[in-house]
């Protein structure tokens, strides 16, 4: 049976991003529903906007005839701007992560930014975007989805602009049903045409905000999912919303989020029928998931592979440290193959195994290290990529494929007060124990030979670290 210790680290990695270094005391004295309360009280308070666009930017973004005449380098200097602020945003939304209270609330803003996946290189409309998940991650299910669907990111990423009654785009009714609603093999063609004539109507105006034109808007008769009528778009979301399977396919993809990848269906079914009856409300789901004993047992525990920010984001948290400049961080995501507010499609990112390759394990296994040894890590991915080009602007392919040492101050004393009165002989045990969710895969010696021992303290660094680099550490 999993100890206290181990069933409150298994709480804190899924409902949030691990402990933090003023939290080991917690774990082994306060009860998981403890906890959950905590973590559950800190993310209900108000939700605080992020407001990185600065006011010129924003009237460019929002105002297309200001850009009308723009010279070449004028029109470079607005995509420059658009980037840098996107990646602004990014690291802001980073840092709420590692060192926000509102753990729960991150947790499953994460989750819906995979799941109801956009993208667009205007960086007022992605603001919008990421304000509206972290807004909604604890709501309504059909308040997120409609904002979202009529949000001017979505709305542009999946050609909701362009369906009108002449010729109407089903990009956004096939993502919709397919990803965001019922999940494939629930719908047929006639469907998602059927559904796209619907949306005809539905625009965005330069500045963001959503319309309706009823000089677009296809007004015949549709059947959708056997339901006749003269349905505009939010008749299609209560149509979609109304069958089960919606409940269902959100539900199993949300477990192997924060369950197991290995999906119970009995426990799938039994949260997705209350989720349904509770009309979509988040809060009531997750309080059913994370107070259950069997989200605790040991079948469940250290069974993720922690997705790029979850390990960059578990590290900062287990050691708070202070880049000499953030934007490494960024470029710790790309080479992990994670960039928050870069989706690399519309299914978002698989998660799972597929985090793990030859190349982001390596890179994985390093980082600690670059954060203390002056040494440089190959990153060994595609020159091809398209993360160079949308986070980092005109820079060389070859020099971003090169992760350096990163030049970093790292506060210790939470994590020294942590072992303090253990045995030196202990300390290594104690450390996998603390660090891990699982247990320690290679003899205790094999970190003491690679760690340095000229002190204690010196010996808690450098074997953190050591574990750090470790397959184990990769799982949560």
């Amino acid at each position: 049976m999993p100890s206290l210790q181990q069933r409150n680290q298994h709480l804190l990695w899924r409902a949030g991003f691990g402990p933090a270094a003023h939290q080991w005391q917690d774990l082994s004295r306060k009860k998981p529903a403890e906890l959950y309360r905590q973590l559950r009280t800190d993310s209900l308070g108000p939700v605080p906007e992020f407001k990185l666009v600065d006011p010129k930017l924003h009237e460019l973004n929002t105002v297309p005839s200001l850009r009308r005449n723009f010279t070449q380098d004028e029109i470079r200097a607005f995509n420059e701007k658009n980037k840098h602020t996107l990646a602004q945003l990014n690291l802001g939304w980073l840092a709420a992560m590692a060192h926000g209270n509102m753990q729960l609330r991150d947790r499953m803003a994460l989750f819906w930014h995979g799941h109801l996946v956009a993208f667009d290189y205007n960086a007022t409309y992605m603001q919008d975007l990421l304000n509206l998940l972290r807004k909604h991650a604890l709501g309504n299910y059909r308040t997120l989805l409609t904002e979202v669907a009529q949000s001017a990111a979505m709305m542009r990423y999946l050609n909701t602009q362009q369906n009108v009654r002449q010729k109407p785009n089903e990009n956004f009714a096939r993502e919709l049903m397919e990803l965001f609603t019922l999940g494939i093999g629930q719908y047929t063609e006639k469907d998602i045409q059927e559904a796209a004539r619907a949306f005809t109507g539905w625009k965005s105006r330069d500045d963001g905000s959503f319309f309706f034109s009823e000089n677009a808007q296809d007004t015949g008769t549709k059947t959708v999912l056997g339901r006749t009528g003269n349905w505009k778009g939010e008749d299609i979301l209560n149509i979609l919303l109304e069958k089960q399977e919606t409940a269902r396919f959100i539900v199993r993809k949300l477990y192997r989020f924060l369950v197991n990848q290995q999906v119970d269906e009995r426990r799938v079914e039994a949260l997705a029928r209350n989720f349904y009856k509770n009309k979509y409300e988040i809060m009531p789901l997750l309080d059913e998931l994370f107070t259950s004993e069997w989200f605790y047992d040991a079948a469940n525990i250290g069974t993720r592979y922690k997705s790029p920010v979850d390990l960059i984001t578990g590290i900062r948290r287990t050691l708070p440290l202070i880049m000499d400049r953030d934007e490494h961080l960024l470029m710790m995501q790309w080479a992990l193959g994670q960039v928050l507010l870069y989706p690399p499609n519309v299914a978002g990112w698989p998660g799972g195994p597929s985090w793990i390759n030859n190349n982001t394990l390596i890179a994985r296994m390093r980082i600690p290290d670059l954060l203390i040894e002056r040494t440089g890590l190959r990153t060994g991915l595609s020159e091809d990529t398209r993360y160079p080009q949308m986070i980092f602007g005109n820079v060389q392919p070859s020099v971003l494929n090169a992760l350096t040492w990163f030049p970093v101050e790292i506060s210790w004393t939470d994590h020294f007060k942590r072992f303090e009165g253990i045995p030196v002989e202990k300390l290594t045990g104690a450390l996998a124990n603390a660090l891990l969710n699982v247990l320690l895969q290679v003899a205790p010696d094999y970190i003491r030979r690679n760690s340095v021992a000229s002190s204690r303290e010196t010996y808690l660094k450098t074997a953190t670290l050591r574990i750090m680099t470790l397959p184990e550490y990769q799982l949560c």
